[in-house]
Protein backbone atom coordinates (compact mmCIF):
# COMPACT_ATOMS: atom_id res chain seq x y z
CA UNK A 1 0.00 0.00 0.00
CA UNK A 2 1.32 3.44 -0.94
CA UNK A 3 2.08 5.47 2.20
CA UNK A 4 -0.35 8.19 1.07
CA UNK A 5 -3.24 5.73 0.94
CA UNK A 6 -2.42 4.38 4.37
CA UNK A 7 -2.02 7.85 5.87
CA UNK A 8 -5.38 9.13 4.66
CA UNK A 9 -7.11 5.89 5.64
CA UNK A 10 -5.81 6.20 9.19
CA UNK A 11 -6.73 9.88 9.45
CA UNK A 12 -10.24 9.19 8.19
CA UNK A 13 -10.70 6.58 10.89
CA UNK A 14 -9.69 9.23 13.43
CA UNK A 15 -11.99 11.89 11.89
CA UNK A 16 -8.98 14.12 11.32
CA UNK A 17 -7.75 16.09 8.32
CA UNK A 18 -4.18 15.81 7.11
CA UNK A 19 -1.81 18.71 7.62
CA UNK A 20 0.52 19.04 4.64
CA UNK A 21 3.28 21.67 4.90
CA UNK A 22 5.22 22.76 1.84
CA UNK A 23 8.87 23.74 1.91
CA UNK A 24 11.36 24.24 -0.89
CA UNK A 25 14.26 21.80 -0.74
CA UNK A 26 17.52 23.64 -0.16
CA UNK A 27 15.95 26.86 1.14
CA UNK A 28 17.79 28.75 2.53
CA UNK A 29 20.62 26.18 2.55
CA UNK A 30 20.64 22.47 1.66
CA UNK A 31 21.81 21.36 5.11
CA UNK A 32 18.64 22.76 6.74
CA UNK A 33 16.13 20.75 4.71
CA UNK A 34 16.59 17.36 6.40
CA UNK A 35 16.33 18.55 10.03
CA UNK A 36 13.44 20.80 9.02
CA UNK A 37 11.54 17.87 7.54
CA UNK A 38 11.94 15.93 10.77
CA UNK A 39 10.91 18.95 12.85
CA UNK A 40 7.74 19.48 10.80
CA UNK A 41 6.73 15.85 11.29
CA UNK A 42 7.30 16.19 15.03
CA UNK A 43 5.13 19.34 14.99
CA UNK A 44 2.19 17.54 13.41
CA UNK A 45 2.74 17.19 9.67
CA UNK A 46 1.00 14.13 8.22
CA UNK A 47 2.44 14.45 4.71
CA UNK A 48 5.44 16.48 3.55
CA UNK A 49 5.22 18.38 0.27
CA UNK A 50 8.73 19.21 -0.90
CA UNK A 51 9.35 21.75 -3.63
CA UNK A 52 11.87 20.94 -6.33
CA UNK A 53 13.38 24.40 -6.93
CA UNK A 54 12.96 25.78 -10.43
CA UNK A 55 14.03 29.04 -12.02
CA UNK A 56 10.60 29.95 -13.42
CA UNK A 57 7.91 28.73 -10.97
CA UNK A 58 4.85 30.17 -12.70
CA UNK A 59 2.17 29.05 -10.22
CA UNK A 60 4.03 30.34 -7.20
CA UNK A 61 3.79 33.78 -5.67
CA UNK A 62 6.80 35.90 -4.69
CA UNK A 63 7.47 34.13 -1.38
CA UNK A 64 7.98 30.71 -2.95
CA UNK A 65 9.63 32.18 -6.04
CA UNK A 66 12.28 33.66 -3.80
CA UNK A 67 12.61 30.32 -2.00
CA UNK A 68 13.47 28.64 -5.31
CA UNK A 69 15.96 31.41 -6.10
CA UNK A 70 17.70 30.96 -2.75
CA UNK A 71 17.82 27.18 -3.11
CA UNK A 72 19.23 27.32 -6.63
CA UNK A 73 21.80 29.91 -5.58
CA UNK A 74 22.85 27.54 -2.78
CA UNK A 75 23.53 24.82 -5.33
CA UNK A 76 20.33 22.79 -5.07
CA UNK A 77 19.59 20.38 -7.92
CA UNK A 78 16.99 17.71 -8.52
CA UNK A 79 19.61 15.05 -7.80
CA UNK A 80 20.34 16.65 -4.43
CA UNK A 81 16.62 16.87 -3.65
CA UNK A 82 16.29 13.13 -4.16
CA UNK A 83 19.40 12.49 -2.07
CA UNK A 84 17.88 14.38 0.86
CA UNK A 85 14.70 12.30 0.56
CA UNK A 86 16.86 9.19 0.82
CA UNK A 87 18.45 10.56 3.97
CA UNK A 88 15.04 11.30 5.46
CA UNK A 89 13.88 7.73 4.82
CA UNK A 90 16.86 6.36 6.77
CA UNK A 91 15.06 7.30 10.00
CA UNK A 92 11.45 7.95 8.94
CA UNK A 93 9.79 5.19 6.96
CA UNK A 94 6.16 6.21 7.50
CA UNK A 95 5.53 9.89 6.65
CA UNK A 96 4.49 10.28 3.00
CA UNK A 97 6.58 12.56 0.78
CA UNK A 98 5.19 14.38 -2.24
CA UNK A 99 7.54 16.19 -4.60
CA UNK A 100 6.06 19.31 -6.20
CA UNK A 101 7.62 21.20 -9.07
CA UNK A 102 7.86 21.80 -12.78
CA UNK A 103 8.47 19.55 -15.73
CA UNK A 104 11.75 20.89 -17.14
CA UNK A 105 14.17 19.41 -14.57
CA UNK A 106 12.34 16.07 -14.73
CA UNK A 107 12.55 15.98 -18.52
CA UNK A 108 16.27 16.68 -18.34
CA UNK A 109 16.75 13.75 -15.97
CA UNK A 110 14.34 11.59 -17.98
CA UNK A 111 10.94 10.33 -16.87
CA UNK A 112 12.04 6.76 -16.20
CA UNK A 113 15.22 7.71 -14.38
CA UNK A 114 13.40 10.27 -12.26
CA UNK A 115 10.64 7.84 -11.27
CA UNK A 116 13.08 5.02 -10.54
CA UNK A 117 15.28 7.26 -8.39
CA UNK A 118 12.31 8.86 -6.61
CA UNK A 119 10.87 5.46 -5.75
CA UNK A 120 14.23 4.30 -4.40
CA UNK A 121 14.46 7.51 -2.35
CA UNK A 122 11.12 6.79 -0.68
CA UNK A 123 9.00 9.37 -2.46
CA UNK A 124 5.26 8.61 -2.56
CA UNK A 125 3.74 11.16 -4.94
CA UNK A 126 4.65 13.72 -7.58
CA UNK A 127 2.82 16.90 -8.54
CA UNK A 128 4.03 18.60 -11.71
CA UNK A 129 2.38 22.00 -11.92
CA UNK A 130 2.88 22.67 -15.62
CA UNK A 131 2.00 19.23 -17.00
CA UNK A 132 -1.65 19.32 -18.10
CA UNK A 133 -3.58 16.08 -17.74
CA UNK A 134 -4.22 15.97 -21.49
CA UNK A 135 -0.46 15.54 -22.05
CA UNK A 136 0.45 13.53 -18.99
CA UNK A 137 -0.32 9.92 -19.94
CA UNK A 138 3.28 8.86 -20.54
CA UNK A 139 4.60 10.38 -17.33
CA UNK A 140 1.61 9.27 -15.27
CA UNK A 141 1.96 5.67 -16.40
CA UNK A 142 5.65 5.66 -15.49
CA UNK A 143 4.88 7.08 -12.05
CA UNK A 144 2.20 4.48 -11.37
CA UNK A 145 4.54 1.71 -12.53
CA UNK A 146 6.98 2.83 -9.84
CA UNK A 147 4.25 3.11 -7.16
CA UNK A 148 4.34 6.90 -7.23
CA UNK A 149 1.01 8.71 -7.03
CA UNK A 150 0.43 11.29 -9.78
CA UNK A 151 -1.21 14.22 -8.02
CA UNK A 152 -3.09 16.91 -9.94
CA UNK A 153 -4.34 20.41 -9.28
CA UNK A 154 -7.97 21.46 -9.57
CA UNK A 155 -8.98 25.11 -9.66
CA UNK A 156 -12.09 27.21 -8.96
CA UNK A 157 -12.52 27.45 -12.73
CA UNK A 158 -12.29 23.68 -13.37
CA UNK A 159 -15.34 22.48 -15.29
CA UNK A 160 -17.20 19.26 -14.38
CA UNK A 161 -15.73 17.56 -17.45
CA UNK A 162 -12.18 18.50 -16.51
CA UNK A 163 -12.73 17.50 -12.89
CA UNK A 164 -13.93 14.09 -14.09
CA UNK A 165 -10.88 13.61 -16.33
CA UNK A 166 -8.41 14.60 -13.64
CA UNK A 167 -10.08 12.41 -11.05
CA UNK A 168 -9.70 9.42 -13.37
CA UNK A 169 -5.95 10.00 -13.71
CA UNK A 170 -5.07 11.04 -10.16
CA UNK A 171 -3.85 8.89 -7.30
CA UNK A 172 -3.09 9.67 -3.65
CA UNK A 173 -5.17 12.81 -3.27
CA UNK A 174 -6.41 15.80 -5.23
CA UNK A 175 -5.04 19.28 -4.63
CA UNK A 176 -7.74 21.93 -4.87
CA UNK A 177 -6.30 25.39 -5.50
CA UNK A 178 -8.74 27.48 -3.51
CA UNK A 179 -7.99 30.84 -5.15
CA UNK A 180 -7.69 32.28 -8.62
CA UNK A 181 -4.06 33.37 -8.50
CA UNK A 182 -0.67 32.28 -7.27
CA UNK A 183 0.46 30.88 -3.93
CA UNK A 184 0.25 33.33 -1.07
CA UNK A 185 -2.73 35.17 -2.55
CA UNK A 186 -5.49 36.91 -0.60
CA UNK A 187 -7.64 35.26 2.07
CA UNK A 188 -10.00 32.59 0.84
CA UNK A 189 -13.77 32.35 1.21
CA UNK A 190 -14.33 29.10 3.07
CA UNK A 191 -18.00 28.70 2.09
CA UNK A 192 -17.11 28.94 -1.59
CA UNK A 193 -14.30 26.45 -1.13
CA UNK A 194 -16.67 24.04 0.65
CA UNK A 195 -19.06 24.08 -2.32
CA UNK A 196 -16.27 23.25 -4.76
CA UNK A 197 -14.87 20.50 -2.56
CA UNK A 198 -18.30 18.87 -2.46
CA UNK A 199 -18.54 19.14 -6.25
CA UNK A 200 -15.16 17.40 -6.61
CA UNK A 201 -16.23 14.63 -4.22
CA UNK A 202 -19.08 13.74 -6.54
CA UNK A 203 -16.43 12.59 -9.03
CA UNK A 204 -13.98 10.68 -6.84
CA UNK A 205 -13.33 8.70 -3.68
CA UNK A 206 -9.85 10.22 -3.38
CA UNK A 207 -9.13 12.61 -0.51
CA UNK A 208 -9.38 16.29 -1.43
CA UNK A 209 -6.79 18.68 -0.03
CA UNK A 210 -7.07 22.47 -0.10
CA UNK A 211 -4.16 24.83 -0.55
CA UNK A 212 -3.35 28.48 -1.44
CA UNK A 213 -4.50 31.23 0.93
CA UNK A 214 -4.16 29.33 4.23
CA UNK A 215 -2.09 31.64 6.39
CA UNK A 216 -3.16 31.15 10.00
CA UNK A 217 -4.56 28.67 12.51
CA UNK A 218 -8.15 29.93 12.24
CA UNK A 219 -8.30 29.42 8.48
CA UNK A 220 -6.59 26.04 8.77
CA UNK A 221 -9.23 24.89 11.25
CA UNK A 222 -12.05 26.11 9.00
CA UNK A 223 -10.61 24.32 5.98
CA UNK A 224 -10.02 21.15 8.01
CA UNK A 225 -13.77 20.92 8.63
CA UNK A 226 -14.58 20.84 4.91
CA UNK A 227 -11.64 18.95 3.37
CA UNK A 228 -9.42 15.92 3.84
CA UNK A 229 -6.18 17.91 3.97
CA UNK A 230 -4.93 21.40 4.70
CA UNK A 231 -1.93 22.41 2.59
CA UNK A 232 0.14 25.37 3.75
CA UNK A 233 3.09 26.83 1.87
CA UNK A 234 3.77 30.55 1.66
CA UNK A 235 2.82 31.27 5.27
CA UNK A 236 5.43 28.71 6.34
CA UNK A 237 8.13 29.54 3.82
CA UNK A 238 8.05 33.25 4.69
CA UNK A 239 9.73 32.43 8.00
CA UNK A 240 12.97 32.04 6.04
CA UNK A 241 12.84 35.76 5.38
CA UNK A 242 11.67 36.90 8.80
CA UNK A 243 13.73 34.97 11.37
CA UNK A 244 17.41 34.15 11.76
CA UNK A 245 18.75 30.86 10.52
CA UNK A 246 19.40 29.71 14.07
CA UNK A 247 15.72 30.19 14.94
CA UNK A 248 14.27 29.06 11.64
CA UNK A 249 13.50 25.42 12.33
CA UNK A 250 12.00 26.14 15.74
CA UNK A 251 9.87 29.00 14.42
CA UNK A 252 8.49 27.00 11.48
CA UNK A 253 7.74 24.00 13.68
CA UNK A 254 5.99 26.19 16.25
CA UNK A 255 3.80 27.76 13.56
CA UNK A 256 2.88 24.35 12.17
CA UNK A 257 2.08 23.12 15.67
CA UNK A 258 -0.39 25.98 16.09
CA UNK A 259 -2.15 24.91 12.89
CA UNK A 260 -2.26 21.28 14.01
CA UNK A 261 -3.71 22.18 17.40
CA UNK A 262 -6.38 24.39 15.86
CA UNK A 263 -7.30 21.75 13.28
CA UNK A 264 -7.64 19.02 15.86
CA UNK A 265 -9.71 21.20 18.17
CA UNK A 266 -12.16 21.78 15.32
CA UNK A 267 -12.23 18.33 13.74
CA UNK A 268 -12.09 15.93 16.70
CA UNK A 269 -15.56 15.81 18.24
Amino acid sequence: MNRLTGCFKQLKSQHRSALIPFITAGDPQPHITLPLMHALVAAGADVLEIGMPFSDPMADGPVIQRASERALAAGMTLTRVLAIMTEFRATNTTTPIVLMGYLNPIEIMGYEQFAKTAQAAGVDGVLVVDLPPEESDEFTNILIHHDLAPIFLLAPTSTPGRIEKICQQARGYLYYVSLKGVTGSANLEVDTVAQKVEEIRHHTQLPVGVGFGISNAKTAAQVAKISDAVIVGSALVKYVETVSESQLIGSMAAFLGELRSAMDAKTVD
